[in-house]
């Protein structure tokens, strides 16, 4: 968790005070993100970075000539506020009792004759609609071109521009020519004539590349618009092959220039579908604003398609888990093999655990950088340790690491909390009461019909029994070699105003199952698997769904409390221990097998 020195962060903050007098903005809002409204942005989008000195990657910043204020959720709560301080910014702990959000925020401090700014390119449109709304009913006027910080972004990374490559169908299961068909139907279904992408998984998804323009996020920098007939894709010719480029003539997909998309907009006529959740407030107000053109606002079609997994994906998915489990449970035996040592860091099972997988057969790279916290530092839900911080593990305590690779045949996320020697019997009963609402939601059976809301209890139960719980949601949908956090799927206990996360569970959704305990200062526990929604049986009822398991990792024993567990949850856990030992066994021999055998054993009588 690299830190910026908090006097160069109140010079970058006092120039952008300086800029905003002289353009006459009174607010000026700056959003984590890139032009495609990226989770994860490349590093030449990292301006609320630069100005904040707050290095998560979800964050708002709003700034005025008297105020900063950095708004974050609970996952950054503890991180943020060690890198903001002594900046000038406060923290605003988003979904903390009487805390505002970014929109409520500046609903209290706009007033008649002001001005707010931001970067429409960068603001979701649904949230640049809402702001926009709230400026208007204070009198106050709205600038979607306002960007304060690239003038004074010194030494700013360069635009990302990596070379594409083709998924064959062997791996994507789905040739551009149907996927293309299928978003035509949908899009008929809405009387829509165009339909414009700006999200890069949706758009690499449909036309089945990938590249590395977004580290651990396999895609390139990309605009697309479909109509009736032909389909465009906005990016540099220069990045495919000649492959790829004859696919897309069979496709009728023609590439035209990164930036001429905006021009292009204001030429367009007809109706036209978009996702505000999806599209930039620039994209957005072009459309609304254009004499001939209607917006039909819908989801965005590829969302829901490549959320559903295919029976190519699904069989490459369970093969790659088995490779990828391989590897994270050899590192877990190096692991407790050699912390007695006392020469191991956080860095160090870090850089360990991603040598192990990149030695993978089709590995491509990580999906995310590996979150290896010791102790106290698992309790910040994503602390990254570096050779400057990291913490010397000891062989005592826990050790929390989350990890994924990106691969050909999908994308991988698991985490497992590690014993590294003497645990607490608190230790033992949180870390149990996890592990039994993880099985609980693994093991669901449920109607056709059911979303997240309705399943996110079954993980949650155990510790909100106890006065437990954890600050953000139970699991997130997972991309096939995209994004590691993918829409809509997810589990969580409340719908969040204005995010996209009411979607029903579906057959082929692959989703992560991951309750956890965080206590600030002290430990951090989280237990993670990813299982695949899939057709149980049909009766009266309706049709009966449930999970499979993915992930084939060993489940830490030595943390295990079985005064904590049912006779139910130890039938599901040995199960699963079983369903481990005798897939992972082909791959282990001597020592490791012993070491596998042990860490699989049946508990409980």
């Amino acid at each position: 968790m690299q830190i910026t020195d908090a006097k160069v962060i109140a010079g970058r903050l006092s120039k952008v005070r300086d800029i905003m007098k002289s353009e006459g903005v009174d607010i000026y809002v700056v959003v984590t993100g890139d032009y495609h409204i990226s989770e994860y942005a490349g590093d030449y989008f990292k301006e609320r970075e630069f100005i904040t000195g707050f290095t998560g990657s979800a964050g708002t910043a709003v700034i005025t000539q008297d105020d900063a204020r950095l708004f974050t959720d609970g996952r950054y709560f503890v991180q943020a506020e060690k890198q903001i301080e002594g900046t000038g910014f406060s923290l605003m702990k988003v979904g903390a009792p009487g805390v505002m959000n970014v929109a409520q925020y500046c609903e209290s401090i706009v007033k008649d004759g002001m001005s707010m700014g931001f970067d429409g390119r960068t603001m979701p449109a649904e949230e640049g609609i809402e702001l926009s709304d709230i400026c208007k009913k204070a009198g106050a006027g709205c600038l979607y071109d306002f960007d304060a910080i690239e003038n004074i972004y010194e030494d700013r990374a360069e635009f990302p521009h990596s070379k594409a490559f083709y998924l064959d169908e062997e791996y994507s299961g789905e040739s551009i020519i149907s996927k293309l068909s299928r978003i035509r139907k949908y899009m008929d279904n809405k009387n829509a004539d165009i339909h414009i992408m700006a999200t890069l998984d949706d758009i690499c998804w449909t036309f089945n590349i990938r590249g590395c323009d977004v580290e651990c996020n396999p895609v390139i920098m990309a605009y697309s618009v479909i109509t009736k007939d032909k389909a465009y894709i906005y990016t540099d010719k220069d990045r495919f092959d000649d492959k790829t480029l004859a696919k897309f003539g069979e496709a009728c997909v023609k590439v035209l220039p990164y930036d001429s998309i905006y021009g292009d907009i204001t030429r367009m006529n007809g109706k036209v579908l978009i996702d505000k959740r999806r599209v930039n407030m620039r994209i957005y107000e072009l459309i609304q604003s254009g004499r001939d053109v209607e917006a039909v606002l819908s989801d965005n079609p590829a969302m829901h398609f490549k959320a559903i997994k295919n029976e190519t994906e699904i069989r490459n998915l369970y093969g790659i888990h088995v490779d990828d489990g391989v590897a994270v449970t050899k590192f877990i035996f190096w692991l407790k093999k050699n912390v007695a040592s006392g020469n191991l860091t956080e860095a160090d099972a870090a850089a360990y655990l991603d040598n192990l997988r990149s030695n993978i057969k089709d590995y491509i790279e990580l999906s995310f950088d590996t979150i290896s916290a010791y102790n106290a530092n698992a309790a910040m839900m994503h602390y990254h340790a570096d050779e400057t911080n990291a913490a010397v593990l000891k062989p005592e305590g826990m050790l929390l690491v989350d990890s994924g690779g990106q691969y050909m045949r999908g994308t991988t996320d698991i985490t497992r909390t590690i014993a590294l020697g003497s645990v607490t019997d608190e230790m033992k009963m949180y870390y149990t009461l996890t592990l039994k609402g993880m099985l609980s939601l693994a093991n669901a059976k449920f109607l056709k019909g059911c979303n997240g809301f309705s399943l996110d209890i079954l993980a949650r139960a155990p510790l909100w029994n106890v006065g437990m719980d954890y600050r953000c949601g139970t699991g997130h949908g997972i991309g096939y070699l995209l994004n590691v956090h993918e829409s809509p799927n997810g589990f969580r206990w409340k719908h969040n105003p204005g995010k996209n996360d009411l979607a029903v569970i579906e057959e082929g959704m692959v989703t992560s199952d991951e309750p956890g305990v965080y206590i600030e200062g002290r430990f951090g526990i989280r237990i993670e698997n990813e299982i695949v929604c899939q057709k149980d049986f049909d009766n009266e009822y309706g049709t009966f769904l449930k999970f499979d398991m993915l992930t084939v990792v060993p489940i830490d024993l030595e943390l295990v409390d079985v005064n904590y567990l049912d006779a139910v949850d130890i039938e599901r856990l040995n199960k699963y221990q079983e369903r481990v030992y005798k897939t992972l066994e082909p791959y282990f021999e001597g020592e490791e097998k012993d070491m596998l055998r042990e860490a699989t054993r049946p508990i409980g009588g």
